[in-house]
């Protein structure tokens, strides 16, 4: 009876995080990358393709590290 509608409303939160990731994945990788990643800086289009992925599927952990400044300093 309600099955249907839990079925698509899971579907249109899936496909929703997943559009926000790409957003976030084609925006991180122009201008973000570098910050976080610093042996990334000349990376090809190969490298950054592969790590596309993964970038859409962890964005919100990509975010928070971004937006705390980057790589972690080590003592």
């Amino acid at each position: 009876m309600g099955s249907i509608e839990t079925v698509t409303a899971i579907l249109e939160g899936v496909a929703l995080y997943a559009a926000v990731g790409a957003v976030f994945a084609l925006v991180f990788l122009l201008l973000g990358l570098n910050r976080i990643d610093h042996g990334a800086k000349g990376a090809g289009l190969g490298f950054r393709m592969m790590i596309l992925p993964g970038l859409i599927a962890l964005w919100p952990l990509m975010l928070i590290r971004w937006l705390s400044g980057g790589q972690p300093h080590g003592d």
